[in-house]
């Protein structure tokens, strides 16, 4: 699962952009690049990783608000994705 948030300061110091294509990850490297394809409607974006999380058990992405507008999930909030590193 896969969620979206807003602009903050970021783990690795960075301030999240709503018009950037960055996400969090719990593990991955700061500045990998993944492919982040919604499930449901098979739309996929690639981002940057800048920050850690998410926190949420259940989700293993977070992203800025312009890679869920790239996936159409605005209005769900969150969304089933598969993650491919690039």
């Amino acid at each position: 699962m896969a969620s979206f948030y807003g602009s903050e300061q970021t783990a690795s110091g960075e301030v999240t952009s709503p018009t950037g294509l960055t996400a969090a990850h719990r593990t991955l490297p700061f500045g990998t690049m993944v492919l982040v394809t919604n499930v449901h409607n098979g739309k996929s974006v690639i981002v940057r990783i800048n920050d850690r999380g998410p926190f949420k058990r259940d989700r293993i992405i977070d992203m800025s608000l312009a890679a869920a507008r790239e996936l159409d999930m605005i209005d769900s909030g969150i969304t089933l994705v598969s993650v491919e590193r690039q």
